[in-house]
């Protein structure tokens, strides 16, 4: 049988959390090692539509010791990907790629990671996933039967895809209103959402985040951030703000049809269309956690979530697995920014420290 070294901990993804996270544990001189899904730097953002730049997106927050790009008219898909290579290079961090996680397991008082690429056996383990793989689409009847084209947030290939189509955008989040932005100028967009949403001038991110975290505390399923601050038009989206493209929503229809949506009698206003025919559906709908495999550790609650302990310093620090305290997620529940995933990182470093030296403290009692 071949030799499998143990590492004090295993960091699964290089995002803007696992950088952090391997930053710090290298700085504390735990051996770890950082397993990335992908086959070049970047994370999740190497896979961004190329008409994002980072003047659209929301702000990306500096790593430990090497400050984020700039606003610009760069390319979001380019620029954070070629800094984040810079970074693991310059700090020296021990990523692998691409090697895909199949499964954690526990064995005895390890922690087995399987993958494409072999097995390794941790003391500990930080989950820095995210959520870019587990795009969230929602059924309704008669999907598919739809003859149009439906794609996800995931899978958006930028606004000259759409030119000459009527596309419907479904969600209230923050990517829908992007996309608003950038389609209703050019083509006919319809909008509707499950919920109406929310509107914002000014919000408290800090109780934003508390109360993703308090979701998180009570085992259910994250929230996104996004449905606690409400949202905001940013000056790329006034162009379709002026063609009246926001006050056109709609509440969610009742079921696909081969040629468009269809609305029950009472689901709808009475001043409105029951069917509204579309050539495109996108998405908009959200991702969930990619944590499944996680799930030989049976670490969520019988709410469906992960119950995570209290943060040391703020909410964001709440990092640690309620039932397997070897555990530590970073980009999930409250760290889900790339602020939150920075400051997570330093937190699931020092937990992994803590619980390091209490099992020494065992193991020599």
């Amino acid at each position: 049988m071949p030799r499998v070294d143990v590492y004090d901990s295993v960091v699964i993804g290089a995002g803007q959390a696992g950088l952090s996270a391997s930053y710090h544990l290298k700085r504390l001189g735990i051996a770890h090692v950082v397993l990335d899904a992908e086959p070049r730097a970047g994370g999740a953002w190497q896979h961004r539509w190329d008409s994002l730049t980072m003047d659209d997106v929301h702000g990306v927050a500096d790593l430990p010791d090497g400050p984020a790009p700039g606003r610009s008219t760069d390319r979001a898909n380019r620029a954070v990907p070629a800094w984040f290579g810079r970074y693991e290079t310059e700090h020296g961090l021990p990523v692998r790629r691409p090697v895909r996680v199949s499964s954690v397991t526990g064995r005895d008082d390890l922690l087995e990671v399987r993958s494409d690429a072999g097995t390794w056996l941790a003391r500990t383990l930080v989950n820095a996933t995210g959520t870019w793989t587990r795009p969230f689409v929602p059924h309704y009847p008669g999907a598919e039967t739809f003859a149009g084209e439906q794609l996800h947030t995931h899978d958006y290939p930028g606004p000259e895809h759409f030119r000459g189509r009527r596309v419907l955008v479904v969600g209230a989040g923050a990517s829908a209103v992007q996309f608003l932005g950038e389609l209703g100028p050019i083509t006919d967009t319809l909008w509707v959402t499950r919920r109406e949403p929310v509107w914002r001038e000014d919000f408290d991110g800090r109780e934003a985040v508390g109360q993703v975290l308090e979701r998180v505390r009570a085992g259910l399923p994250p929230a996104s951030v996004v449905s606690v601050t409400g949202l905001a038009l940013r000056p790329q989206e006034q162009a379709a703000a002026r063609l009246g493209v926001y006050d056109r929503r709609r509440p969610m229809f009742s079921r696909i049809e081969p040629g468009g949506v269809r609305w029950d009698d009472d689901a709808r206003d009475p001043d409105e269309s029951a069917y509204e025919p579309v050539d495109t559906i996108l998405w908009a709908t959200g991702f969930r956690p990619a944590v499944t495999h996680l799930a030989p550790l049976h670490l969520r609650s019988e709410h469906g979530g992960i119950p995570l302990l209290p943060g040391t310093a703020d909410v964001q620090t709440a990092v640690t697995a309620a039932r397997d305290p070897r555990v530590q997620l970073v980009g999930y529940g409250p760290s889900a920014s790339t602020i939150g995933g920075n400051r997570a990182g330093r937190a699931a470093a020092l937990a992994v420290r803590r619980h390091l030296t209490r099992e020494l403290v065992r193991l020599e009692a």
